[in-house]
């Protein structure tokens, strides 16, 4: 089958049974420990390694379609299709024992988006979307975003280290969120970018502030967002794309304050 002729819905269709099965060892394996360490103080559990492994060979068996995973890699992810995985988003907040974990799950089409799939296991939440199709929340169809202001809007935001001086310092983090809380009273922080995408596209949140992440972290809830009606950008306000490190998601209106927020604390780099 052509790539421009990929029956996306029956795509998804498989891909929702696919994650339902592994819901099943995500549940059982909350609050797993550290099992592999990563960079910084990140790490991985056991679990993410066992969900990677079995949703990666059941969507090569029955879509065809190679995957690219956070933790093993994979397919290239500029291919003509390629499935782009994050076993275990939110993963301090699963083994801590928290809710906010996720699975997230994206189909890019030559490097862009078509298919986010967004699988919240202990709140029982299930976000599908094609772009240019509406969103689905548990099999419902949801309305497309309207307009709205940011004074009125639930805002998620990274989490930070003050002491970071990564691509966005601890510093310039503050920043940033010091000019949103005058602008914002309502400011959440999840831990799992996965949940500020989804809720975004689903009108929850006004919108999000991702300071870092990869594409396994963004390439779901950017097809959801954009599927809804919303607008997704990195922090600079460009278009976001697989080799974005950052991720600025908001509803039509809200977006474009928290980019003029995010560009009035100026340069990153002037905070190292």
């Amino acid at each position: 089958m052509a790539v421009d002729e990929t029956d996306l819905d029956a795509l998804v269709s498989e891909a929702a049974a696919i994650l339902d099965e592994a819901a099943k060892p995500f549940v059982a394996g909350h609050r797993a420990e550290s099992a592999v360490p990563k960079k910084g103080n990140d790490f991985a559990t056991e679990v993410d390694l066992a969900i990677e492994r079995q949703v990666v060979e059941a969507l090569v068996s029955r879509t065809g379609i190679e995957v690219h995973g956070e933790e093993f890699g994979g397919a290239d992810v500029d291919s003509p299709l390629v499935w782009v995985l994050d076993p275990i988003d939110g993963t301090f907040n699963y083994a801590a024992g928290l809710p906010t974990a996720a699975i997230l799950l994206a189909l890019l089409r030559d490097g862009e988006p078509v298919v986010g799939l967004t699988w919240m296991p202990f709140t029982d939440q299930r976000y599908t979307a094609v772009v240019g199709k509406p969103l689905y929340v548990n099999g419902l169809a949801q309305p497309r975003l309207k307009p709205a202001e940011l004074a009125d809007s639930v805002v998620g935001t990274g989490t930070f280290d003050i002491d970071s001086r990564g691509r966005f310092p601890g510093p310039y983090r503050v920043a940033v969120l010091e000019r949103l809380s005058r602008k914002c009273s309502r400011i959440r922080m999840h831990g799992a970018i996965g949940f500020d995408m989804a809720y975004t596209a689903a009108g929850v949140l006004g919108g999000c502030i991702n300071f870092g992440g990869h594409v396994w972290d963004h390439a779901a809830g950017v097809a959801l967002v954009r599927a809804a009606g919303g607008i997704v950008t990195d922090l600079a306000g460009d278009d976001w794309t697989i080799d974005s490190r950052s991720a600025l998601a908001g509803v039509p209106g809200v977006h474009g304050e928290l980019l003029d927020i995010v560009a009035s604390a100026g340069d990153p780099d002037d905070y190292r």
